[in-house]
């Protein structure tokens, strides 16, 4: 019977070892924690965003690294095929809002134990605390791997299911990338990707724990709009963070080594100039006899109603009925084009996910084997391929895994 080693118990590493096994392969499973699944435990907040019932289309769509690469891998596992997998093995699902998948019991531990079922059910050889140090290759095939205490486990093949270098605290400390390196492949630079942004703007961090909904972020590199969307954004000691900016880091990440990032946010995106005018002057009508720093209560927060009168060079005890057409009008450029400038992101053991990672045309995207070496495959974060939120780096761990127990 031929042997597989799978490194790594997270997502992609289950879905691998259970699938090579149902092939009726000897399967190893090697995880140097303690415990399987260490970062699908705190996923959607210890709930586990399993993936999202979005077509294969629009899965695809919310993959911002190399998407085209994981067609086959999609269809070839879909969300349906690990929403039923999970269902046979004991852990129901529900839908959510954005079509998002979590688990009937808001347990990620119960999609654990649905994935442990699997492997255990084809008698997948499960080993906690069993370090992987080198990948033994001879003439360009596998033949096995050394452990942390010295000892070979012989096989004809390896999948490498590592994950990246976000939350180290799970066990995700790069070993895939290095593994590849040493027999040969290129690794395309690691950044932060689903991750909060750090600002060069005091008043951004002023507003701390202020959350924003329906707001519209839009980012520029050298004058090019590359990212823009609507949804909502948390303020933080450091700069900005939630949902919308999660994404954006996407999408900025490869642009800020080469400097800061302008960002606009519209605090009101359903409203055009000539409407938010409107809207204002029916504010400064009904506040006539007030001061400007006591006339915004209807339009904004009051958390931020300091920053923008700071900001719109207006006296704070200027009476409304005393305010300039012109300086309404800059008001509402302020409101529809707040500038904020980005930095940095956050490190990347804060970040959600791994951008970049092991060169995509070095592996096959029909099996995902190594291209260079017999025997070597590639599941999960250590590719260079990622997402945005929503379920979908959970499904591409899961794809890329089961193709790879496919074919191993």
């Amino acid at each position: 019977m031929e042997k597989v080693v799978v490194i790594g118990g997270g997502a992609a590493g289950m879905i691998a070892a259970g699938t090579a096994a149902s092939r009726g392969k000897e399967v190893i499973l090697l995880e140097k924690n303690e415990k399987l699944g260490k970062k699908i435990y705190i996923t959607g907040k210890g709930r586990c965003n399993i993936t999202n019932t979005g077509d294969i289309e629009e899965l695809l769509t919310n993959v911002t690294d190399n998407k085209n690469f994981l067609y086959s891998a999609f269809y070839s596992f879909s969300n349906e095929d690990i929403i039923q997998l999970l269902h046979k093995y004991g852990t129901p699902t529900k839908v959510e809002r954005g079509n998002r998948v979590f688990p009937v019991s808001d347990k990620s531990s119960d999609v654990i134990k649905a994935l442990t079922r699997f492997m255990e059910s084809y008698h997948v050889d499960i080993r906690l605390n069993c370090e992987v140090i080198d990948i033994l290759i001879d003439q360009e095939s596998v033949i096995g791997v050394k452990l942390k205490d010295q000892s070979i486990i012989h096989c004809s093949s390896v999948i490498i299911a590592t994950g990246g270098l976000s939350y180290p605290t799970t066990g995700s400390t790069g070993d895939g990338y290095r593994f590849a390196k040493a027999v040969g492949h290129q690794i395309i630079p690691l950044k932060p990707a689903l991750v909060p942004l750090e600002t060069e703007e005091a008043w951004t961090h002023e507003l701390q724990g202020l959350s924003l909904k329906n707001v519209r972020l839009t980012a520029y590199y050298t004058n090019k709009e590359v990212y823009s969307d609507l949804g909502e954004m948390l303020f933080t000691h450091f700069g900005i963070s939630g949902p919308i900016v999660l994404s954006m880091s996407n999408y900025i990440n490869k642009y800020l080594d080469n400097g800061k990032i302008l960002v606009t946010l519209d605090l009101k995106p359903g409203l055009d100039d000539e409407k938010l005018d409107r809207r204002i002057q029916k504010d400064f009508e009904k506040y006539s006899r007030k001061q400007f720093k006591n006339a915004l209560d209807d339009l904004l927060p009051s958390k931020i109603i300091p920053q923008i009168i700071g900001l719109s060079g207006i006296s704070p005890e200027k009476n409304v009925h005393q305010i300039t057409k012109d300086e309404r009008k800059k008001l509402i450029s302020l409101l529809k084009h707040l500038e904020i400038h980005i930095l940095r992101t956050r490190p990347i053991k804060e970040a959600v996910v791994t951008s970049g990672g092991i060169q995509i045309k070095e592996i096959s995207p029909s099996s995902m084997e190594s291209k260079l070496v017999k025997g070597l495959f590639f599941a999960g974060e250590v590719i260079d391929v990622s997402a945005l939120t929503g379920g979908y780096n959970l499904q591409i761990a899961f794809s890329t895994g089961y193709l790879a127990g496919m074919n191993a």
